[in-house]
């Protein structure tokens, strides 16, 4: 005898194939386009408790190291702003104080005297770090104030003269420090690693952040016009600005 399924029996025989079809397809289809190429949100500049912006939305730039001059004689050889050292520093739990970044330079003058209003560069300076091999910025903060402070490792704050300025004489130099916010550190680094090597034990310096350390100051401008010996003081730079380790000094 033939059996011959009846059209509810094909019904029945075909749920299971067609489930099977259905889970198949759901599992190897791609998401709808919008979920797919949903984003993180951009991070966005913000102010920081100390004072300053972070500039977060530099994070991952992969921008060049030396801004562009703002002004004639930005890039004279005086007064000169140079970088000294950087570092990270925790006193630990038995000792005052909290963990903290320290960047440290020195402005030095040419042949005559650079007098400098105190606080000097104050809410004008700007720090950025970038990290090697196109990684971009691992730190930028804008809107910083330097201080001046006497020499050592851990430099001590100087006090400011009774004139209320400092003043830098021709051989001499004046010792800044700056200190990096943790809030301006990029998502993915910390205030201890923020200026590691990749790879962290190599001897090669392009391994290693370029830093960049920027301040103005009116008294800047005034002497480069002086020195200059005419024409608009307002045509003239107020920044002075510092690089390590700039990777063609051909576009300095």
């Amino acid at each position: 005898m033939n059996f011959r399924p009846s059209p509810r029996s094909w019904l029945v025989l075909a749920l299971p194939v067609v489930g099977v079809l259905v889970l198949t397809y759901s599992a190897t289809t791609p998401e709808p386009r919008a979920a797919v190429n949903r984003q993180a949100e951009p991070l966005r500049d913000g102010p920081l408790p100390s004072g300053g912006t972070a500039q977060l939305s530099k994070c991952g730039v992969n921008e060049w190291p030396r801004p562009e001059p703002q002004g004639k004689a930005e890039q004279s050889k005086h007064p000169q702003l140079t970088l000294r050292s950087w570092g990270y520093y925790d006193p630990g739990p038995k000792m005052p104080g909290d963990p903290r970044f320290t960047v440290r330079a020195s402005i030095r003058t040419g042949d005559r005297p650079l007098v400098l209003e105190a606080p000097v560069a104050a809410g004008r300076v700007t720090v950025d770090f970038y990290g090697p091999h196109g990684e971009g910025v691992r730190a930028s903060a804008r809107g910083l104030t330097a201080t001046v402070v006497d020499g050592g490792y851990l430099g001590k704050p100087l006090d400011v003269p009774a004139s209320g300025r400092f003043r830098v004489d021709p051989g001499e130099e004046l010792l800044l420090e700056v200190e990096l916010p943790a809030g301006a550190v990029c998502p993915g680094h910390s205030l201890r690693d923020v200026s590691a090597c990749s790879p962290e034990d190599t001897n090669d310096a392009a391994d290693c952040p370029m830093v960049t350390l920027t301040l103005s100051d009116p008294a800047i401008r005034a002497y480069r016009a002086g020195t200059a010996g005419g024409g608009a003081a307002e045509a003239f730079s107020d920044r002075l600005v510092a690089v390590f380790l700039e990777p063609d000094v051909s576009r300095v």
